[in-house]
């Protein structure tokens, strides 16, 4: 038990420094989060053991369904072929670019090709939801539009590694259903228990929504799905709801970002080897420049299509060219199932984790589109 404590002590720590980072550089904490786990990982050789993993996981889970919860429906009604154009585009021009290049460019075999595609196409919910609640833009029109995107380019993703590699199979299809009862009754359920049981100090409706989301994980998982997926869905499903109990989801969000996404972001930092970083520094760089070009040749014409100024859309650009929970997820789908190999591996995630990264911080710190109209939340259009 003692040794727990001491992995825990450790954990608490770094994302306790990565707080302040964050606070004295103005830089996100999702990203300092990495960065400082890069530096635990290969430093201070901190344990990931299976309970770290359960945190981090669920921490995932939860902030993806808060992704989803925060978008207001009219809003994603005014702006869905937006988010539609902008969210293909971003997953189908990194996927053809990341498969074409891995296969003629380093002469990976078809397979393993596919993987780098599927891997290189990801945008990271995660990420670019904690940047939008850090910077003030998640209630926006722009991160509305932004945080819909992301759900269509990992919805791609899905698919894609479903089609390409797992197949449907009879399980899938009863996930389908039970994920479609499940949206279908959430809300009134949700309705009733909040309106009974709202407001008392043991917060049961925060203990409710936790529940249905370890479920619905649950039961992706079994049937070969990820536990993010109907995270995301439910949070869209349930964003009307939570119009009228804002206040619960700031109180989930506050939980969240102390107990659990610390352990997310950390996590993909120390999964970084700063020798992999050396060895394969070359295919690297490469898929990570394959991977941020073909965003920029697919999501920022469209921004100038939708009247985006030339500020706007290279923000938009770099935050969906994020990657994390659905890159590593492909890569690590590759490596279990034989498809690519261990050098293949860590250049992929290598280049995944640092597309959280880098991106990000150009976008906050060069072309944060501010000012910006807080009455109105949403941005002004010489921007």
């Amino acid at each position: 038990m003692e040794q727990n404590y001491f992995i825990a002590a450790q954990w608490i720590f770094l994302a306790l420094v990565a707080s302040m980072l964050s606070i004295r550089l103005g830089i996100s904490v999702a990203l300092i989060e990495i960065l400082v786990g890069v530096f635990g990982g290969n430093v201070m050789h901190i344990e990931i053991t299976p309970w770290v993993n359960f945190l981090a996981g669920f921490g995932a889970v939860i902030l993806t369904f808060l992704a989803g919860a925060e978008i207001n429906p009219e809003s994603l009604k005014e702006n869905l072929t937006e988010s539609l154009t902008i969210g293909f585009l971003s997953f189908f021009l990194p996927f053809l670019g990341g498969m074409a290049f891995a296969y003629y460019g380093f002469g990976w075999d078809v397979n393993a090709s596919k993987i780098a595609g599927i891997a290189l196409s990801t945008t990271s919910v995660a990420v670019v939801y904690a940047v939008m609640v850090e910077s003030g833009l998640s209630a926006s029109k722009l991160g509305q539009t932004i945080l819909a995107a992301c759900f269509i380019t990992d919805l791609g993703t899905v698919i894609a590694l479903g089609v390409l590699f797992s197949g449907f199979s009879l399980k899938l299809v009863w996930f389908v259903l039970i994920l479609a009862v499940v949206v279908a009754i959430a809300s009134p359920l949700a309705s009733r228990i909040f309106a009974a049981y709202g407001g008392r100090v043991s917060e049961p409706e925060i203990k409710f929504v936790f529940l249905i989301l370890a479920i619905m994980a649950y039961v992706a998982l079994a049937s070969g799905s990820e536990a993010v997926l109907p995270a995301y869905i439910l949070g869209l499903a349930m964003a009307g709801f939570f119009m009228k109990y804002k206040e619960t989801l700031h109180k989930m969000r506050a939980i969240i970002f102390v107990a659990f996404t610390p352990f997310y972001f950390i996590k993909a930092g120390a999964l970084i080897s700063w020798t992999a970083l050396y060895t394969m520094s070359g295919s690297i760089v490469i898929f990570l420049l394959v991977k941020v070009a073909a965003k920029f040749l697919g999501v920022l014409p469209a921004t100038r299509v939708f009247h985006y100024g030339k500020r706007t859309g290279i923000y938009t650009t770099l935050l969906m060219s994020t990657g994390l929970t659905f890159g590593t997820i492909s890569s690590l789908y590759g490596l279990s199932h034989h498809y690519i190999n261990a050098n293949q591996y860590s250049a992929l995630v290598a280049a995944v984790i640092m597309s959280a990264v880098i991106p990000t911080i150009i976008a906050q710190k060069y072309f944060f589109p501010a000012p910006w109209n807080e009455e109105t939340s949403e941005l002004p259009e010489n921007n």
